[in-house]
């Protein structure tokens, strides 16, 4: 920070335009710099800021101070404060949401009211004559205190009113205190022996013995000696009273990475994937370009993501790789921390708040070169980016779905516009966006077009389910030709790899008596049956009924299960196939740390025969003893109401369909499906990505649909489904009042197909039209007029611009 500066603008991690002016207090300015975590007063509050500028007040005024800096570096560089301003612009989010997104999670430091029961209330308890809703609110009390908002939050809510009788009673305090932050620098007690001659009395031989090891291996963690030398426990704390040895607190990291991997050789490259690195390696010392890698399933993407990678660092650069899921970063980090060894970072929401404070802090401190992660690593605080990778570009993973709804893959293309960079989009299956701007030119277009090794292309085999449909129980969804090829397959002790689109042991259960569907009490959407724990579970919100449940319309006690889920099938091919090893891949059977590497390495190792699994499987995963790929039905997705149904299912079904063959084995595939002659089937049977985008973009022309116009959603969300309709009713109006004449359609509102989600009632607008920035004025006017106008409290409104999913 220069030294002529003392006032700094300060963005508050609240939903706040700001920044506000903040004076830096003379002890603090050596460690405050743009990109600095502090904590600063804020009305009655306090609250965690981040400096975005210096620059003093704009009128004379009274300026409260700085009270301190959090954090051993800035958390963010000078070079992104115009991006972030980019994103809450474009986003329409304040600045604060846009930081507190971008950084780990974790770091608030806030103050928050606290309710705490007396003495007074204690013996209150017991006495007959105290009602009972008083009663009730001391129990919960008890000896801890409990924040403010979480008594209101409860269900049910405990009355603000409540409170405040009890408060006037004498029985409960309300005060104010800080939350300590979930993510910090861990810190460990070093021990290092002190220099000069030792006393003539006092060190016994244990002493003694300590000494000499502390001087043989030099500082050493407390813990660690410890461990080392037992004696250690009684003998450090006179010593370190006698000057002999000394004490102080040092950082530790807590390393992600898990075990040593052996350096890798690197292969030879295809002609292709020479040509492909030739043509963006030279773009690195020119400037901003983004690449759109078009290369199909098996060619080598990986390979050419390394070349560039090393590309940018020879030439002084740092890079960014993103994968779209935590799933993918395993392999992902395993290839390159075999190439790159230590110079990279790994950034993604698997890791604790811990770890990924560690490594954000390890990137911001410049001793990485490059950082791998899902979307948000694309706000890593690396200087000098010279690539961004966007591997599987399509995949809506990198589409944040709540708070700030950002993509990930378009932020890569910001970002890197702002810091010359190159961007590479990759994906066999580009999206119908990312392949218009390369047709139009804003993209340029590299392709592989074969497979490494020359391999072929698996072939597909389609399978019409509805000439299943009277076969009885699991040969529905396991039919006899998809079975015939699988016994094949491991009679040749190779492994097949089954694809379901959907979780658990059931789809829909419905009351055997009444035929209503058995949904969740706080969400608006069917449960689904898991076998594992024996109860039905909401995949919305995460809540459980056991499975001896009743019908809450008739009261009948016979839940029938309808479709069928991952478990259902595993629990299938383990009747049908008693001696082969199953291993099931979903969400479910990943959650606990390390249970999805375990699986991955079986597989990798041929633990596992048949691997079952969601669509986690179908993204990039190299499996080269896998030649048999089963769908179990290829049509889950394809009748959404959502515009980009096709297209999802497509690339879906090209992914799947490519991690069949991938070693020196041919591979095929065997897709089910009921709409055997669907467009978007056969040009996936087909391998025909031109063909299928062809008729895409035709269709979207036509009902004028992204990439030919833009979408911005509005949801409006509350408690009370009366008041929910008026709310959304009413910005509806607001926003008719301030269309132009033209070029921008508002369509609702109307329930959102999710009607009610986590206890709220769900409505939403659609504005579509040809300029973002004439339909975000809109709703900024709009939403400063409703709000303005007031008497809707609690209602939630969020705004999700180039939405991914319309429900």
């Amino acid at each position: 920070m220069p030294d002529a500066t003392c006032y700094a603008q300060v963005t508050v991690t609240l939903p706040l335009s700001g920044p506000y002016t903040y004076l830096v207090p003379d002890h603090l300015r050596p460690h405050a710099a743009v990109g600095s975590r502090v904590l600063v007063p804020f009305g009655r509050r306090t609250v965690t800021g981040y400096i975005t500028a210096f620059a003093p007040p704009s009128k004379k005024m009274r300026v409260k101070k700085i009270i301190d800096t959090l954090d051993p570096c800035p958390l963010f560089t000078p070079g992104m404060v115009p991006l972030f301003q980019w994103i809450a612009d474009y986003y329409i989010a304040p600045m604060g949401d846009v930081i507190k997104t971008a950084l780990p999670g974790g770091l608030n430091v806030v103050d928050r009211q606290v309710v705490s029961l007396t003495t007074s209330g204690t013996r209150a308890a017991d006495d007959p004559a105290c009602p009972e809703a008083e009663k009730e609110l001391i129990d919960i009390l008890g000896s801890t205190p409990v924040p403010l908002k979480q008594l209101l939050d409860s269900e049910p809510p405990i009355p603000r009113s409540l409170i405040k009788v009890l408060e006037n009673k004498g029985w409960v305090t309300v005060t104010r205190e800080l939350s300590t932050a979930r993510a910090r620098a861990k810190m460990e007690t070093v021990a290092e022996a002190a220099a000069g001659p030792l006393p003539k009395k006092g060190v016994t031989e244990k002493r003694q013995l300590l000494l000499d090891f502390l001087r043989v291996h030099g500082p050493t963690a407390r813990a660690d000696l410890n461990r080392k030398l037992p004696s250690a426990k009684s003998t450090l704390g006179p010593m370190v009273e006698m000057g002999l040895i000394h004490l102080s607190e040092d950082r530790v990291e807590r390393s992600p990475l898990g075990e040593e991997i052996v350096p890798d050789t690197p292969p030879s490259l295809t002609d292709e994937q020479q040509q492909v690195v030739s043509t963006v390696s030279a773009q690195l010392t020119s400037g901003y370009a983004t690449f759109l890698l078009k290369g199909v399933t098996g060619s080598g993407k990986t390979e050419v993501y390394m070349r560039l990678v090393e590309d940018a660092l020879a030439a002084g650069k740092t890079a960014v790789v993103l994968v779209p899921e935590i799933a993918l970063i395993a392999q992902t980090d395993r290839r390159f921390k075999a190439r790159f060894g230590d110079r990279i970072a790994v950034l993604h929401s698997g890791l604790s708040d811990g770890e990924r404070y560690d490594q954000w802090v390890k990137i911001a401190e410049k001793r990485v070169s490059v950082v791998i992660g899902a979307r948000s690593a694309i706000f890593a605080p690396l200087t000098d980016i010279g690539l961004i990778v966007v591997d599987e570009e399509h995949d809506g993973s990198y589409k944040q779905e709540s708070g700030l709804r950002y993509n990930a893959r378009d932020l890569a293309a910001v970002r890197a516009r702002m810091e010359g960079a190159v961007v590479l989009l990759g994906s066999a299956t580009p999206s119908i966006q990312s392949a218009w701007n390369a047709r139009t030119g804003k993209f340029k277009e590299v392709l592989l077009t074969k497979r490494v090794n020359q391999k072929p292309m698996p072939e597909i085999e389609v399978v019409d389910l509805k000439k299943y449909k009277d076969l009885p129980g699991i040969h529905t969804f396991l039919t006899p030709r998809l079975v015939e090829a699988m016994t094949q397959t491991l009679d040749r002790d190779e492994q097949v790899l089954l694809f379901l689109n959907r979780r658990g042991f059931s789809g829909a259960p419905i009351c055997a008596h009444c035929g209503e569907p058995l949904k969740c009490r706080h969400c608006d959407v069917s449960m689904t049956f898991h076998k594992g724990v024996n109860a039905f579970r909401c995949h919305i919100c995460g809540y459980f009924e056991p499975a001896k449940t009743h019908c809450r319309i008739c009261n009948g006690h016979k839940i029938k299960l309808l479709g069928s889920g991952t478990e259902k099938v595993e629990e299938a091919v383990k009747d049908i196939f008693p001696h082969k090893n199953v291993a099931r891949m979903d969400q479910d059977t990943t959650a606990r740390r390390g249970s999805l590497l375990k699986i991955l390495k079986g597989v990798r190792e041929k633990q596992v025969d048949i691997v079952v699994g969601t669509q986690m499987i179908a993204k990039g995963h190299d499996f080269p003893d896998i030649t048999l790929v089963g769908v179990i039905c290829a049509d889950t997705a394809l009748n959404l109401p959502d515009f980009r149904a096709g297209e999802r299912t497509f690339q879906l079904l090209a992914q799947v369909a490519g991690r069949a063959g991938r070693g020196d084995k041919p591979g095929r595939v065997i897709l089910q499906t009921y709409v055997p002659d669907h467009f978007t089937i056969g040009c996936a049977v087909d391998h025909d990505a031109d063909a299928f985008y062809t008729q895409e973009t035709s269709f979207r022309r036509a009902l004028a649909y992204p990439p030919f116009t833009r979408i911005i959603l509005v949801r409006i969300a509350d408690k009370n489904s009366g008041r929910c309709r008026t709310a959304a009713q009413k910005l509806s109006g607001l926003l008719w009042e301030r269309r132009p004449d033209q070029g921008i359609a508002i369509m609702g509102p109307a329930e959102a197909p999710l009607t009610r989600a986590m206890n709220r009632y769900r409505w939403q607008i659609l504005l579509k039209g040809e300029s973002p920035s004439a339909m975000k004025k809109m709703i900024t006017d709009a939403l400063a007029a409703f709000r303005k106008e007031g008497g809707f409290s609690g209602v939630s409104i969020s705004i999700d611009v180039d939405p991914y999913a319309l429900g």
